[in-house]
């Protein structure tokens, strides 16, 4: 204290020297650097002054910390830019996942999966169905239902987790397509399904797919309900004619009301295509 109370000295006058009035100028020393602008030289030295201002008490503070965050100008500069930029990096990144996810979906998902997977099962279900023997043809039924079940499966989970994209609008009903026209010609070729029953399902396939590719820079066509009808019974009559034993009025008329689903769904495929290409001329035109 004898330090601090040199200063002092001078300004209270020679006649202060007693002990008890040296206490007010010891009291008052504090306060008239606060004034003073020698701690801006100090502080931009990257050594506090400031410290001397609540340094009333415990003095070793500014020996032991020199520059530490106590400081207000400091603690400012390292905590203030940390919020904002935590902050920044939050929002960026929840903005950058949320247009992920909705403007950019990966062709890599479950349900492209499933579609790739049940074209790699056409083949295996076309080798059981041409080995003879009632165990090889129940194998074949329960793979072509379970490719059967894929096709539905995919398409409940794009919906579900808005997985829908360019490559799975074009896979999924090629896959579809493959499927059922493995199971339709090697049926066929068996002598079980009358030819002319393949071609018309076939050609309705074929064209239909055709006729999407051919609209696709006007838009695409999303599958109808009746189209997810004529599926449906596509598989119900083609898994009647694969088990054995199965009655033929049965499979006739499973196959006959497949047959009139297939031709009305193709004919309202043809009807929405014209009517797309005319929407998407007049919207150029005007």
């Amino acid at each position: 204290m004898t330090e601090r109370g040199e200063p002092p000295v001078d300004v209270a006058g020679p006649g202060e020297m007693t002990p008890e009035p040296a206490a007010p100028p010891v009291a008052a020393v504090p306060a008239a650097p606060v004034a003073a602008p020698a701690p801006a030289p100090q502080a931009a030295s990257g050594v506090s002054g400031q410290p001397d201002i609540g340094s009333a008490g415990p003095a070793p503070r500014t020996a032991e910390e020199p520059g530490a965050p106590r400081s207000g100008p400091q603690a400012d500069g390292l905590t203030a830019p940390e919020p904002p930029s935590a902050g920044v990096a939050g929002e960026g990144a929840g903005e950058g996942a949320g247009e992920g996810t909705v403007r950019r979906v990966s062709t890599w998902n479950i349900a492209n999966a499933l579609t790739i997977a049940r074209l790699a099962i056409v083949p295996v279900f076309t080798v059981f169905l041409f080995v003879e023997g009632e165990g090889w043809r129940l194998a074949a039924l329960g793979v072509f239902l379970l490719a059967s079940l894929t096709d539905q499966l995919d398409g409940w989970l794009a919906r579900k987790y808005a997985l829908i994209t360019d490559f799975g609008k074009i896979a999924d009903p090629i896959a579809d397509k493959a499927l059922i026209g493995a199971a339709l010609l090697s049926l066929s070729y068996l002598g079980e399904i009358p030819w002319w029953v393949t071609v018309v399902i076939i050609a309705r396939e074929a064209g239909v797919t055709l006729l999407r590719f051919l609209v696709i820079r006007h838009g695409v066509i999303p599958a109808s309900y009746g189209g997810k009808v004529k599926t449906v019974l596509q598989i119900v009559a083609i898994a009647l004619y694969i088990v054995p034993g199965v009655p033929d009025l049965a499979r006739w008329a499973a196959m006959g009301l497949a047959l009139v689903v297939t031709v009305g769904t193709g004919a309202d495929y043809v009807v929405r295509a014209v009517r797309l290409r005319q929407v998407a001329r007049s919207a150029r035109s005007g």
